[in-house]
């Protein structure tokens, strides 16, 4: 190889180290790396950015600006609680009610916005039940990185992939979606079987429950109305969108641009909670795997994959499919999906072969396999430190000693799924 691309290979591992020390944030790891390809002149700036999935930041902009109108109207905080009072406030039916919940609440919205909604709830309702909320919150991580694997919009990793390969919503669904129930189902009744015994009910906690008024976290009926109304049109115009010729951030930012014009809601204020360092890390992660790109470096990843499993395509999806999900769940899977979607294009231009189907292997490793470890994913950072604030620290072996089986059962559910599908 060529000293440009030792150089690349570098600063991206370099980069990455940092990343999962967690030592330094990682927007300012990934942007200082890409800033470094373009002073030593990897590749100019014109190229540079030409590697920007502007979709992609497009469909998380637009979303973000959606959800943070969409928190101000207590919309959430009265699902959990209608949710929390149907099952007659039992801790068991709770957990299992609030796994499904923030599983399609993740695949509608995104991971990330739902935990950050329906964390404070957990904690809420456990006082309550006078419960512990640990295990409600590794449940609460697990349903949500399993229900954004559904659809294009869930989980970073499937708006990367969207993006960069113009599979639509619809694509999503129908693909992972029967495999996510599955998996949801699964991994929901384990939970209830691993905790059993922690889940029983206390003495008059349950009446506490059922005396909670869960229309009094509704702040602003008429913004209700508008949000839900909008959000209706949005999920609409994602599936109608490859029939009409749109990219998925055009409908995005097209619902995110009337909310704010109907909401009356300045958008600086609207602006100021958008996760503007998931964007630039996004940006510098982009720029940095372009580097790796022009070098020759994923060309030559991509021949050992295919000289590894002599081109076998059961082979293929397989090694895809466990490395993904084993790699995501020691490093966050956002910038190994970014490493590996010019890889899987470089094996189907190498190969000639069809890589449609390896897009949802790596879909279904990376997001499910960010379940296995505290890191693994966006959601279960966010999650763990909110834990930690509230006095209930959830350690990195505590938590993989339960999500980790977990995770590769999930996995092993993938593998049967994609053979019987796409391999037979």
């Amino acid at each position: 190889m060529a000293n440009t691309a030792w150089l690349a290979i570098l600063v991206f591992v370099l980069v990455y180290g940092l990343i999962m020390s967690e030592k330094v944030h990682r927007t300012k790891i990934a942007l200082v790396g890409a800033i470094i390809l373009l002073l030593v002149k990897i590749m100019p700036q014109e190229q540079a950015l030409e590697k920007v999935d502007f979709n992609t930041l497009g469909l998380l902009i637009g979303m973000m600006i959606i959800v943070a109108i969409a928190m101000r109207t207590g919309m959430f905080q009265y699902m959990a609680v209608r949710l929390a009072k149907m099952v007659q406030g039992n801790p068991r039916s709770i957990m299992a009610v609030f796994f499904a919940f923030t599983a399609i609440t993740s695949a509608l919205l995104d991971n990330v916005t739902t935990v950050l909604l329906v964390t404070p709830i957990i904690f809420s309702i456990t006082e309550i039940l006078e419960v512990n909320p640990v295990p409600f919150l590794v449940s609460e991580i697990m349903a949500s990185n399993i229900g954004g694997t559904a659809t294009l919009i869930g989980d970073p990793p499937n708006i990367m992939i969207g993006g960069a390969t113009g599979i639509g919503f619809n694509d999503f669904v129908l693909h992972l979606a029967p495999v996510v129930l599955v998996v949801g189902f699964v991994t929901n009744w384990l939970f209830l079987r691993l905790y059993h015994k922690q889940l029983l009910p206390v003495e008059g906690a349950a009446q506490r429950v059922m005396a909670l008024d869960e229309k009094a976290y509704l702040t602003d009926m008429v913004l209700l109305r508008k949000v839900l109304l909008i959000l209706v049109l949005t999920i609409g115009g994602f599936v109608i969108s490859q029939k009409l010729g749109f990219e998925s951030a055009t409908v995005a930012m097209a619902g995110a641009a009337t909310l704010l014009l109907v909401s009356g809601i300045e958008p600086e204020e609207i602006f100021r909670e958008v996760e503007w360092n998931t964007i630039f890390f996004f940006i510098g992660l982009f720029i940095l795997v372009g580097g790796l790109e022009v070098t020759g470096v994923i060309r030559l990843i991509a021949e050992w994959g295919l000289d590894i499993t002599q081109s076998n395509t059961i082979a293929l999806h397989f090694l895809i499919l466990w490395l993904s999900a084993i790699a995501s769940a020691f490093i966050d899977n956002i910038p190994f999906v970014a490493t590996m979607i010019p890889l899987i294009k470089a094996m189907g231009q190498i190969g000639g072969m069809d890589v449609s189907t390896l897009w949802w292997a790596l879909s279904l490793g990376a997001c499910l396999g960010g379940n296995g470890t505290i890191i693994g994913a966006s959601a279960n950072v966010v999650v763990s430190s909110i834990a930690f604030s509230k006095g209930y620290p959830m350690t990195f072996l505590s938590y993989m000693k339960v999500a980790f089986p977990m995770m590769l059962v999930s996995i092993v559910i993938c593998n049967v799924y994609i053979y019987i599908r796409y391999l037979m």
